[in-house]
């Protein structure tokens, strides 16, 4: 009994500690990663503004619907694990993409910018997340697991798939 007792108390500390340390991490942070295709920039921006084409290649997308113009910009809803409404605030083709999670109820949001730039036969693609975790434990769980550019390492490498090419991401360009 006094040994359940003081597992008891070590969960109850541990999570203790963990909230305070949670809300202690910021709401908002920037990631940013990079990689280089053997695509010109054309082909890279045709796979990102393919929307509809998301579930061949895009992580945990299983389908995507178009919805109704948000702010005058399209607005695609993404099915799958993570369901979300994204809202295409800029699109200047080949070389920049700016998209925003448009549901301000998610326990996170913030915004994708891609920049494609043309690198020798290929392009360099960026992607930087401008963020915000709502949740505390996901805040934790994302700066101490998981890491704030995971899931922008994860599509990059799935980027390359339908070119049939091994990605490698790093760290983003320009200061971001």
């Amino acid at each position: 009994m006094k040994a359940l007792l003081w597992i008891v108390l070590a969960l109850a500390g541990l999570i203790a500690m963990a909230w305070i340390v949670e809300l202690l991490i910021p709401r908002e942070h920037v990631a940013s990663r990079s990689a280089r295709f053997a695509q010109a920039p054309e082909a890279i921006w045709q796979l990102l503004a393919d929307y509809p084409g998301y579930p061949k290649w895009a992580p945990e997308v299983s389908g995507v619907k178009r919805l109704a113009d948000r702010n005058g910009h399209p607005e695609w809803a993404l099915e799958g694990k993570w369901p979300m409404p994204l809202e295409v605030e800029v699109a200047e083709p080949p070389r920049r993409m700016v998209t925003r999670i448009a549901d301000p109820n998610m326990p996170f949001g913030g915004t994708w910018t891609w920049e494609i730039e043309p690198d020798g036969s290929g392009s360099r693609v960026t992607v930087t997340e401008r963020g915000e975790i709502k949740v505390p434990l996901f805040r934790f769980m994302t700066r101490f697991l998981f890491g704030y550019a995971s899931t922008l390492d994860t599509y990059l490498k799935a980027m390359g798939r339908p070119f049939s090419e091994s990605v490698t991401p790093g760290p983003g360009g320009r200061g971001a």
